[in-house]
């Protein structure tokens, strides 16, 4: 690891712990030559798979639209950040899951409602209502009598 003070490669670990539930490690490190001290981050590079869109288009995996989407179903919920961030890993997860490397739009959609509605019920329906483009009140009666079964 080069220093970023000096540009030496002559640094040393004094202390290593993991955070991020143990996703990432964060490393205390020292440069051996003009004796700074600063931190790295060490984490898996995971690739996710590209998504293909309904109309056929093709793009990278956006977790930020994942995260927007789940905030707005999730706004004035009683769901805490922490509980969303989880969601968010468990589709990642699901997604790196299959193993496929592109993977239809349509299966996240459809994760994502999975996931929400072991969450948030209410979420789960705002979800459902945008995702499905519900048209009526008759659709969503029909969405919640689903959530029964």
């Amino acid at each position: 690891m080069h220093c970023p003070f000096c540009n030496t490669q002559d640094t040393k670990v004094i202390d290593s712990r993991l955070v991020a539930e143990g996703l990432s490690v964060r490393r205390r490190r020292e440069c051996g030559a003009c004796r700074e001290r600063f931190t790295t981050f060490e984490s898996a590079e995971l690739v996710m798979p590209r998504v293909i869109k309904s109309d056929g288009a093709r793009e990278p995996f956006n977790e930020d639209k994942l995260r927007n989407g789940l905030l707005r179903s999730l706004e004035k919920r009683p769901v805490s950040l922490e509980a969303m961030e989880q969601l968010i890993n468990r589709v990642r997860s699901g997604l790196r899951a299959t193993g496929d490397r592109e993977i239809s739009s349509d299966v996240i959609g459809n994760l994502v409602m999975e996931q929400l509605k072991k969450v948030d019920k209410v979420a789960y329906i705002r979800f459902a209502s945008v995702y499905r483009s519900f048209e009526d009140i008759r659709e969503f009666g029909e969405e919640i009598a689903r959530l029964d079964d």
